[in-house]
């Protein structure tokens, strides 16, 4: 079960205008279950991206960028989910195009304003005749209200549907943001195995919105991590329709574009967390929090050395308290000049170590105590300086290894 993490009420999921959303079974893989979702924009909306750094990148990111990059003005997006089209040659990104041609022939577009992502099973061919298909149904489903038929839709092992909304006021006009996101496995920064989707009626400046799509990414998706694997599917999409009758935001650091990112962040950071909440066979929600680097890229470094470990996962998973793992990643996390005498470390209240070594009055079942709960605070001190980086990760299970060994079957 997710850690602490409820499906989406819908009617808790706020429109945003000029943004419709459709569902359809196409039976890519499997009958009787959601698995073509298309998101459907108005004229004039503003389309950023970010999108996985391995290199083994799937067709449909190749063309997604292509089409981004030719400046046309996305109006439409196909989701497929089933089938990663990853590993799949040249014949793959034929398969992503044949997907945008057929959708832009429904809508009487420019294939180059269709964006396709796909998610599942790696090097596998795409059932393009299955997706075409169901495309009009998914267009007849389309509805401004249909975010947490979307959220189902985009799924793959998750165990429930991710979606958050939040509303800011912006100039005294109510400004919306709504998102939706998946993922549970194969899950690791720049970006992991997921898809995020993040839409809203805000009036920001395009020529801003590349800039703030990275930096949402870096502050949500690139913190989260489950099993270390960076997939070859990773896609963060943000949409901004321009439809909120607010003055236009020429920056990011004005009043009104500090409060719209805070926002888009809040959103953002929720759909991250849900997909380590919904971790293949987590147990436990882990924060790690590393305080007093000399820069935010060794805090950055020390995380994900505690957040990586097999050995501190499955301690966690145990609720066992051999936190000599922990310091162990930290020293092999690759800061050269480290001086292990300057390591505090925290377990929610319990301080476990001090200067490198065991504190004086720490003792095994206060932190066992920590570890039997289900979200907990990990807070290492380097002593280095006043820089700081967070982290969220879970435990790594039995059921981990169970999903992915039958992950096909």
């Amino acid at each position: 079960m997710p850690v602490n993490l409820l499906p989406p009420e819908p009617a808790d999921l706020l429109p945003v205008a000029g943004v419709r959303l459709g569902v359809a079974q196409a039976g890519i893989r499997k009958v009787n279950r959601k698995d073509l979702t298309v998101l459907l924009l108005d004229e004039g909306t503003s389309v950023a991206g970010v999108f996985t750094r391995n290199r083994f990148c799937a067709a449909p990111v190749q063309v997604c960028r292509e089409h981004l990059a030719a400046g046309d003005g996305i109006r439409a997006m196909v989701i497929n989910t089933g089938n990663a089209n990853a590993g799949t040659g040249a014949q793959g990104l034929v398969d992503a195009r044949a997907t945008c041609e057929a959708m832009a022939l429904l809508l009487k577009l420019q294939p180059s304003q269709v964006l396709p992502f796909s998610t599942g099973v790696i090097m596998e061919p795409l059932p393009v005749d299955r997706i075409v298909a169901g495309l009009p149904k998914a267009l007849a489903d389309a509805n401004d209200t249909h975010w947490a038929q979307a959220a189902e839709g985009i799924m793959t092992t998750d165990t429930l549907p991710k979606a958050f909304s939040t509303r800011v006021d912006i100039a005294g006009v109510p400004v919306t943001v709504t998102g939706i996101s998946k993922g549970a496995g194969m899950i690791r920064p720049n970006m992991a195995t997921m898809l995020g989707f993040v839409a809203t009626d805000a009036h920001i400046a395009p020529e801003l919105l590349q800039s703030l799509t990275a930096e949402l990414a870096e502050a949500s998706f690139n913190r989260i991590t489950i099993d270390g694997d960076t997939s070859t599917n990773d896609s963060f999409l943000v949409m901004v329709t321009h439809k909120a009758a607010t003055p236009l935001i020429t920056s990011l650091s004005s009043p009104e574009g500090l409060a719209v990112k805070a926002a888009m962040l809040t959103v953002s950071r929720q759909l991250a967390q849900a997909i380590v909440r919904d971790g293949e066979g987590a147990t436990k929600f882990i924060t790690i929090q590393v305080d007093g680097g000399k820069t935010t890229e060794e805090c950055r470094k020390v995380a994900y050395a505690i957040a990586h470990s097999p050995l501190v996962k499955t301690a966690f998973f145990a609720s066992d308290p051999n936190l000599g793992r922990i310091l162990a990643a930290v020293g092999y996390a690759g800061i050269e000049d480290l001086d292990p005498t300057g390591i505090d470390l925290f377990l929610d209240d319990v301080q476990v170590a001090i200067q490198g070594g065991r504190h004086p009055s720490y003792k095994e079942e206060d932190g066992q105590r920590v570890m039997k709960k289900s979200e907990i605070l990990v807070r290492v001190l380097l002593g280095r300086g006043s820089c700081t980086d967070t982290v969220w990760t879970c435990d790594l299970s039995h059921d981990y290894v169970s999903i992915n060994a039958d992950y096909r079957s």
